[in-house]
């Protein structure tokens, strides 16, 4: 026999002693928060920067894609082409032998298209330009261009 059915129903109540006070809830909800105010910036820097690092290796997916676009069709393709050429197979355009990319041109990070140039500004390749999180030319930090001529 358990020795708890013996005891009579008002003795089988918890002592005081055996729950959560309101001050114990109060005090774990401040360390929550204080640790939530000093880690959620930190990660959204990180949410930042992985955003500057997929523009740049995108930029880079780009610029291996339109290399094999010249070494089949002879160049890069124009402005106007853009970067759906490698994609889609422009007109009046030989020994294309795409699709040069698996998917679709995506947008950059920030949801923003990306600027292809060609002829570009810098050399004798085509410029690819993410104008970065604002999507407005120049800027500082998260808002700095990245742009294909330049490794960082």
């Amino acid at each position: 026999m358990n020795s708890l059915e013996n005891i009579p129903m008002e003795k089988k109540r918890r002592s005081p002693q055996a729950g959560i006070t309101l001050i114990e809830m109060l005090v774990v909800v401040t360390i929550i928060a204080l640790f939530a105010a000093v880690v959620a910036p930190r990660m959204l820097r990180r949410t930042d920067t992985a955003r500057v690092t997929a523009a740049r290796t995108q930029i880079n997916a780009f610029m291996t894609a339109l290399g094999a676009y010249k070494l089949d069709t002879g160049t890069f393709p124009t402005t106007e082409m853009g970067l759906q050429a490698l994609r889609e197979r422009p007109q009046n355009v030989n020994q294309w032998n795409g699709p040069y990319l698996p998917q679709e041109i995506p947008v950059d990070p920030w949801g923003h298209p990306y600027v292809y140039r060609y002829p570009g500004e810098h050399g004798d390749e085509p410029d690819i330009i993410c104008y970065g999180a604002d999507g407005q030319p120049g800027g500082e930090g998260i808002n700095a261009d990245i742009v294909s001529w330049k490794s960082q």
